[in-house]
Parts: C-alpha cells; sequence; structure tokens
C-alpha cells in the first residue's frame, strides 16, 4: 500500500479533473481501478505460481522459452533502469511542490527550459524545490544501507503515518463537505465526443500511475513468506482498499474545494499543495493556514515514504537477474557486511536524481506508456501463453474469470496508449529504448553468451 499511494493521489487530482475538464474525470478513477483489478489478477497468478525475485523479469524468463524469454527479460530490466527511477522522481517532484507550499521561495532560484531531442521533447525546471526532490532520493537511500529485517521496522512506521494523514483527509472532508458542489458537472461533461474520449483515456493515464505498486511484492517473492497465499492477498487486498481510499478521498476535497480552482492555471497553490489547500479551505482563515502546513509536512513524509518502498523493491530486480548471469555483472554484488544489493540500490537511486529535473506530467506519462509496453503487456499475453503451454504448471491461486481479466486489461492498457493527444511522443521513447536495448542485448550475447 506505501508503494500505491505515495505523493500520487495528492498531486494527481488537479490534473485528472483538467484531462476531462470537471469532477467526471472520476470517471477515470473507476475505470482505473477496475483496469488495476485485471492487473492485479495476472500478477497474483504468476507471483503465487512462480515466487522468485525479480518478479517480472523471472516471470518472463519462465513464460517464454530460450532465447526470447532472455531476449524478453533483458528488455524489461533496461527500461526498468528508466522506468523504476521516474516512478520514483515522480513521488520526489510532489514532495518538492509541497515544499514549496511550506517555503514559497524554493519555487525560484533557477528557470524552466525545454528539452528537444528530435521529435521528442520534455519540459527541465532547475529550482530549489528540485534539490529538495534529489535530497530525499538521497535520504532514501541512506535509510536503505541496511538489511531487510530493520528496514521492516521503518516501513510500519511510515505506514502508520500515511494511513492517519488519509484518516485527517476523510474525517475534514466528512465535517465540512458540500456534496452539491462535488457533483456539480460542467455543461456537456458526459456528451460523447473525440474530445471526451482522449480525456478519458489522459484520465486513465494518470489513474493508472496513482494505483500501481500493488505488484511490488512479486519483486521480494524470494523473501516473502508463504508467497503461494501471501502475495496474491497483498495484491487484491491492497488494490481493493487503496481504491475505496483514493475515491473517498477525492470526493471530499471536491466537496470543500471547487474543482475549477484546482484546474485554473493561475492557480499555482492549488494544483501543486492541493491537500494544503483543501485544509486551509476546510478550517477558515483563522487556523486554516497552519493546518495547511501541517498536512504538507504529513504530504511530504508519504511522498518520502513511497520513494524508499519503490526503491526498496526495484533495487532487487538487477540484481537477480545479475546474479543469474541476465544483466550486467556489477550489479550482482552485495554489501559486504550487510548483504544488500548496494550496487543496484544506488546505480537506480542516482538515475531518479536525474530525472527529478523534469517536469512532473512529463515524468508521469514517460512511466505509464513504458511499463506498458514493455513489462505490463508482455505479462498479459504470457499468462495466456503459460496456461497453454505449461497447463500442468501448479498455480496455488488462478486469476478469476479467465481469460477475461488478461484481455481486458490488454485492451484498457491499449487504449491509455493510443487515446490521448500526442501519444506519439512517449511512443517514440519506447521504441527508441527497445532499439537500444535490442543491440546492447545483441553485443552482450556475442561478446559474453548469457547463461542458460
Amino acid at each position: 500500500m506505501l508503494d500505491m499511494i505515495g505523493v500520487g493521489p495528492f498531486i494527481t487530482l488537479p490534473l485528472i479533473l483538467a484531462a476531462m475538464g470537471g469532477p467526471q474525470a472520476m470517471l477515470g478513477w473507476i475505470l482505473g481501478a477496475l483496469l488495476a483489478l485485471c492487473d492485479g489478477l495476472v500478477w497474483a497468478e504468476l507471483g503465487a505460481a512462480l515466487p522468485a525475485a525479480g518478479g517480472t523479469y523471472h516471470f518472463l524468463r519462465m513464460i517464454y522459452p530460450g532465447r526470447a524469454g532472455r531476449f524478453l527479460a533483458f528488455l524489461f530490466l533496461f527500461q526498468l533502469c528508466f522506468s523504476a527511477p521516474l516512478s520514483m522522481a515522480s513521488g520526489a517532484i510532489g514532495l518538492g511542490q509541497y515544499a514549496t507550499y511550506l517555503v514559497p521561495a524554493l519555487g525560484g532560484g533557477g528557470a524552466a527550459h525545454m528539452l528537444r531531442l528530435g521529435a521528442y521533447s520534455a519540459g527541465v525546471s532547475v529550482t530549489w524545490a528540485t534539490a529538495v526532490a534529489i535530497a530525499a532520493v538521497g535520504l532514501a537511500v541512506v535509510l536503505l544501507y541496511r538489511n531487510l529485517a530493520r528496514v521492516q521496522t521503518i516501513s510500519i512506521a511510515m505506514g502508520a503515518v500515511v494511513m492517519a494523514t488519509i484518516g485527517w483527509i476523510l474525517l475534514t472532508g466528512v465535517m465540512h463537505a458540500n456534496w452539491h458542489q462535488a457533483f456539480l458537472l460542467p455543461p456537456g461533461a458526459f456528451h460523447l465526443t473525440p474530445a471526451f474520449f482522449a480525456g478519458l483515456g489522459s484520465a486513465m493515464l494518470i489513474a493508472t500511475y496513482d494505483y500501481w505498486g500493488y505488484y511490488n511484492v512479486t519483486f521480494l517473492g524470494g523473501e516473502v513468506k508463504d508467497p503461494a497465499r501471501t502475495i496474491p492477498k497483498a495484491i487484491l487486498i491492497s488494490i481493493a482498499l487503496v481504491a475505496a481510499l483514493y475515491l473517498a478521498m477525492n470526493v471530499m476535497v471536491l466537496a470543500v474545494v471547487p474543482w475549477q480552482t484546482m484546474i485554473a492555471q493561475q492557480d499555482l497553490a492549488a494544483r501543486r499543495a492541493i491537500i494544503s489547500i483543501f485544509m486551509e479551505t476546510a478550517y477558515g482563515p483563522r487556523i486554516g493556514p497552519r493546518l495547511g502546513e501541517v498536512a504538507a509536512v504529513l504530504i511530504m513524509f508519504t511522498a518520502f515514504a513511497g520513494i524508499f518502498s519503490l526503491l526498496l523493491g526495484y533495487s532487487r530486480i538487477p540484481y537477480a537477474a545479475a546474479r543469474d548471469g541476465n544483466f550486467f555483472k556489477v550489479f550482482a554484488r552485495l554489501h559486504p557486511t550487510r548483504g544488500f544489493p548496494y550496487v543496484s540500490l544506488l546505480t537506480l537511486a542516482g538515475t531518479a536524481a536525474l530525472f527529478c529535473f523534469f517536469q512532473l506530467k512529463d515524468v508521469i506519462a514517460a512511466l505509464v506508456v513504458l511499463r506498458i509496453l514493455l513489462q505490463f503487456l508482455m505479462q498479459h499475453v504470457g499468462v495466456i501463453y503459460l496456461r497453454k503451454t505449461q497447463p500442468a504448471l501448479a498455480r496455488p491461486f488462478r486469476l478469476w474469470l479467465y481469460p477475461v481479466p488478461p484481455l481486458v486489461a490488454i485492451v484498457g492498457f491499449g487504449y491509455i496508449l493510443f487515446s490521448r493527444a500526442n501519444f506519439e511522443r512517449e511512443l517514440l521513447l519506447a521504441v527508441v529504448l527497445i532499439a537500444v536495448g535490442a543491440a546492447i542485448f545483441m553485443l552482450r550475447r556475442e561478446s559474453a553468451p548469457i547463461h542458460p
């Protein structure tokens, strides 16, 4: 749940509302939850049947035979070196936004630029808030420089603060809600025009980003007790609880803060620190600003908890692959006294720090498209292929209503990929990564054959 919540729902509500022009964007949250459930069922079956460190890397090696499995596994690992840091950077950027609410001067001290590489473009921002985001990544590294048993205690403490923060938001909403305002739709909100479907695709992309993280338990599959039962339960219970929390929390925010305020281009504070604005509005001018600051601190902590949890899970994947001979050998190194994959940890954290210079919307879009193309779709096809090629494989958990969930997930993720305006930009990035990854795989194969 730490992986799922992070800072996403506290910074993306204005982006979802802007995508569809009003609270009808909640449809994106609902469809995103259904898509997460379909995807989660695939992860649950694979995680229970094939538990091992590395998650998707291990699944692809076992699903697809021979060279094809090794290539797809390597391609996943190669994109992970970009998508995992993008995920961590998004949380760090959100943390920096709330830090700017507390100290407005952090928003200055730099400049914004547009980076262009051929047809690809992305916004780059260099401010003091960027430095705060990078510092958050560095602190996560410091706390993770220890064995997993000690990390568990830190995770439990972080989880308690995250849930307390959400509980406070829900209680505040109940006390101060204007329910009519929450569902005040603009004219023509559900007219099924091309703009409606394009906006829905953008809203679902953001919702998908906010829901993701339920699968990270599979990356620690080799360290989980009773994985056949624990992994499916962890995935499905997390999706159900987080979906309920997200929907309730966002309705509460809409019932207190007018949605027009959240999508106004001139209202940067409402877009960057919506929960703090929510507290200001709910409690009024006397104590509202102080409570807004308290909310900002709690959400910064929540964002940090997400960075911490993501770095923990993802750092195990290149390590598992390198130990298996299917990735660069340096990633197989363990800390000499504490026994954790420190090279993988430091590499992913360093890349995440670089991505902190990019704008949040570009980071989210690149992350979601890379994951869909180079991880999720390969697994959705793979779970069907595995049923046909290895019917005798022990499956402690079988996904419900097979094959409906993987097919629905394929259609849903395809809609997110191709329905949005300017979708070609992120697809171009994915194609470049595929080409470069394939070239590296072939060169490694020629110079040092990969172990079977």
